[in-house]
Protein backbone atom coordinates (compact mmCIF):
# COMPACT_ATOMS: atom_id res chain seq x y z
CA UNK A 1 0.00 0.00 0.00
CA UNK A 2 1.10 3.10 -0.95
CA UNK A 3 1.84 5.83 1.65
CA UNK A 4 -1.00 8.21 0.35
CA UNK A 5 -3.60 5.84 1.53
CA UNK A 6 -7.32 6.39 1.34
CA UNK A 7 -8.67 5.35 4.49
CA UNK A 8 -11.83 4.95 5.68
CA UNK A 9 -13.22 4.08 8.83
CA UNK A 10 -16.90 2.90 9.69
CA UNK A 11 -19.43 1.42 11.84
CA UNK A 12 -21.54 2.68 14.57
CA UNK A 13 -21.47 5.02 17.45
CA UNK A 14 -19.22 4.41 20.28
CA UNK A 15 -16.88 1.54 18.73
CA UNK A 16 -13.39 3.23 18.57
CA UNK A 17 -13.23 5.41 15.79
CA UNK A 18 -12.44 8.95 16.14
CA UNK A 19 -9.60 7.83 18.46
CA UNK A 20 -8.17 4.58 16.37
CA UNK A 21 -8.29 7.10 13.54
CA UNK A 22 -6.33 10.30 14.94
CA UNK A 23 -3.79 7.72 15.70
CA UNK A 24 -3.66 5.78 12.70
CA UNK A 25 -3.33 9.37 10.76
CA UNK A 26 -0.36 10.49 12.92
CA UNK A 27 1.37 7.11 12.45
CA UNK A 28 1.21 7.28 8.66
CA UNK A 29 1.42 10.92 8.61
CA UNK A 30 -1.77 11.76 6.84
CA UNK A 31 -4.75 13.86 7.21
CA UNK A 32 -7.19 12.83 9.48
CA UNK A 33 -11.00 14.14 8.32
CA UNK A 34 -13.07 14.18 11.58
CA UNK A 35 -16.70 12.90 11.66
CA UNK A 36 -18.67 16.32 10.20
CA UNK A 37 -21.85 15.17 12.34
CA UNK A 38 -19.77 15.03 16.01
CA UNK A 39 -18.28 18.22 15.22
CA UNK A 40 -21.27 19.84 14.65
CA UNK A 41 -23.21 18.75 17.48
CA UNK A 42 -19.99 19.08 19.83
CA UNK A 43 -19.80 22.64 18.19
CA UNK A 44 -22.16 25.62 18.50
CA UNK A 45 -24.67 24.26 15.96
CA UNK A 46 -28.43 24.56 17.00
CA UNK A 47 -29.84 21.04 18.60
CA UNK A 48 -30.62 18.32 15.97
CA UNK A 49 -34.02 18.25 17.22
CA UNK A 50 -34.78 21.78 16.81
CA UNK A 51 -33.84 21.64 12.59
CA UNK A 52 -37.08 19.78 12.18
CA UNK A 53 -37.02 16.91 9.58
CA UNK A 54 -35.64 19.17 6.62
CA UNK A 55 -33.35 20.84 8.39
CA UNK A 56 -31.81 17.78 9.20
CA UNK A 57 -32.14 16.28 5.83
CA UNK A 58 -30.12 19.34 4.52
CA UNK A 59 -27.19 19.27 7.50
CA UNK A 60 -26.48 15.61 6.55
CA UNK A 61 -26.10 16.59 2.63
CA UNK A 62 -24.14 19.38 3.49
CA UNK A 63 -22.03 17.44 6.11
CA UNK A 64 -21.55 14.96 3.01
CA UNK A 65 -20.81 17.94 0.61
CA UNK A 66 -18.03 18.68 3.72
CA UNK A 67 -16.56 15.60 3.63
CA UNK A 68 -16.08 14.89 0.11
CA UNK A 69 -14.59 18.47 -0.55
CA UNK A 70 -12.21 17.59 2.78
CA UNK A 71 -11.28 14.02 1.09
CA UNK A 72 -10.26 15.77 -2.18
CA UNK A 73 -8.30 18.60 -0.45
CA UNK A 74 -6.34 15.48 1.48
CA UNK A 75 -5.79 13.32 -1.74
CA UNK A 76 -4.74 17.15 -3.60
CA UNK A 77 -2.45 17.80 -0.62
CA UNK A 78 -1.14 14.82 1.11
CA UNK A 79 -1.68 11.97 -1.32
CA UNK A 80 -4.00 10.36 1.20
CA UNK A 81 -6.16 10.35 4.61
CA UNK A 82 -8.00 8.72 7.00
CA UNK A 83 -11.39 9.34 7.78
CA UNK A 84 -13.77 9.00 10.35
CA UNK A 85 -17.25 8.11 8.88
CA UNK A 86 -16.78 6.13 5.39
CA UNK A 87 -18.79 7.58 2.63
CA UNK A 88 -21.65 5.05 2.80
CA UNK A 89 -22.24 5.96 6.29
CA UNK A 90 -23.92 8.76 5.09
CA UNK A 91 -26.61 6.97 2.50
CA UNK A 92 -27.05 4.25 5.86
CA UNK A 93 -27.79 7.45 7.74
CA UNK A 94 -29.93 8.57 4.57
CA UNK A 95 -31.83 5.42 4.99
CA UNK A 96 -31.92 5.50 9.27
CA UNK A 97 -33.70 9.14 9.21
CA UNK A 98 -35.92 8.29 6.20
CA UNK A 99 -34.94 10.44 3.60
CA UNK A 100 -34.41 7.63 0.85
CA UNK A 101 -37.16 8.71 -1.46
CA UNK A 102 -36.80 8.71 -5.48
CA UNK A 103 -35.37 12.09 -5.91
CA UNK A 104 -32.63 14.13 -7.01
CA UNK A 105 -30.48 14.60 -3.39
CA UNK A 106 -31.35 10.92 -3.27
CA UNK A 107 -30.14 9.86 -6.20
CA UNK A 108 -26.67 12.13 -6.51
CA UNK A 109 -26.04 10.93 -2.63
CA UNK A 110 -26.47 6.82 -3.31
CA UNK A 111 -24.41 7.47 -6.78
CA UNK A 112 -21.48 9.56 -4.78
CA UNK A 113 -21.35 7.32 -1.71
CA UNK A 114 -21.30 3.88 -3.62
CA UNK A 115 -18.66 4.46 -5.20
CA UNK A 116 -16.20 1.40 -4.38
CA UNK A 117 -12.50 2.79 -5.64
CA UNK A 118 -13.43 5.91 -3.24
CA UNK A 119 -11.01 3.96 -0.72
CA UNK A 120 -8.34 1.65 -0.76
CA UNK A 121 -9.59 0.01 2.64
CA UNK A 122 -12.72 0.54 4.73
CA UNK A 123 -12.76 -0.67 8.30
CA UNK A 124 -15.76 -1.31 9.90
CA UNK A 125 -15.48 -1.86 13.83
CA UNK A 126 -17.36 -4.37 15.76
CA UNK A 127 -20.82 -3.30 16.83
CA UNK A 128 -21.44 -3.32 20.99
CA UNK A 129 -17.43 -3.78 21.75
CA UNK A 130 -18.23 -1.16 24.49
CA UNK A 131 -20.63 0.55 25.93
CA UNK A 132 -22.11 4.04 24.19
CA UNK A 133 -21.53 7.07 26.94
CA UNK A 134 -24.51 9.28 27.44
CA UNK A 135 -23.17 12.11 26.11
CA UNK A 136 -25.49 13.99 24.97
CA UNK A 137 -23.83 13.63 21.06
CA UNK A 138 -24.76 10.27 20.12
CA UNK A 139 -27.69 7.49 21.47
CA UNK A 140 -26.49 5.54 24.23
CA UNK A 141 -28.77 2.83 23.52
CA UNK A 142 -27.19 -0.06 21.79
CA UNK A 143 -30.66 -1.33 19.61
CA UNK A 144 -30.57 2.05 17.79
CA UNK A 145 -27.10 1.57 17.28
CA UNK A 146 -27.02 -2.03 16.13
CA UNK A 147 -29.88 -0.53 13.64
CA UNK A 148 -26.98 1.79 11.87
CA UNK A 149 -24.48 -0.72 12.39
CA UNK A 150 -26.61 -3.01 10.42
CA UNK A 151 -27.20 -0.64 8.00
CA UNK A 152 -23.94 0.22 7.79
CA UNK A 153 -22.65 -2.82 7.22
CA UNK A 154 -25.34 -4.05 4.65
CA UNK A 155 -24.55 -1.21 2.45
CA UNK A 156 -20.87 -1.42 2.59
CA UNK A 157 -21.06 -4.98 1.47
CA UNK A 158 -24.11 -3.95 -1.39
CA UNK A 159 -21.34 -1.55 -2.80
CA UNK A 160 -18.31 -3.78 -2.98
CA UNK A 161 -15.92 -1.94 -0.82
CA UNK A 162 -12.77 -2.73 -0.33
CA UNK A 163 -13.74 -4.35 3.51
CA UNK A 164 -11.92 -5.71 6.16
CA UNK A 165 -13.23 -6.19 9.79
CA UNK A 166 -11.76 -4.62 13.01
CA UNK A 167 -10.62 -7.35 15.13
CA UNK A 168 -8.61 -6.24 17.53
CA UNK A 169 -10.17 -4.66 21.14
CA UNK A 170 -7.20 -3.01 22.34
CA UNK A 171 -6.45 0.53 20.53
CA UNK A 172 -2.93 -0.74 20.47
CA UNK A 173 -4.47 -4.52 18.78
CA UNK A 174 -6.62 -2.39 16.47
CA UNK A 175 -3.55 -0.11 15.43
CA UNK A 176 -1.01 -3.09 14.73
CA UNK A 177 -4.19 -4.53 12.23
CA UNK A 178 -4.81 -1.41 10.37
CA UNK A 179 -1.09 -0.62 10.07
CA UNK A 180 0.11 -4.40 9.19
CA UNK A 181 -2.52 -4.04 6.16
CA UNK A 182 -1.63 -0.31 5.21
CA UNK A 183 2.38 -1.65 4.96
CA UNK A 184 1.97 -4.64 3.64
Amino acid sequence: MSPGARIALSGSAGTGKTTLGKRLAAELGLPYVPEGMRAYLEGNGPDLHSLGRDGLRALVLRLWDEQMEAERVAVQDHGGFVVDRCAVDFSAFWIYYGYAADDPETRRLFAETQAPTRYDSVWLFPWGAFPVEADGVRSSSPWVQLHVHTLIEGMLHRAGAPLHHITGGTVDERLAEVLGWVRA
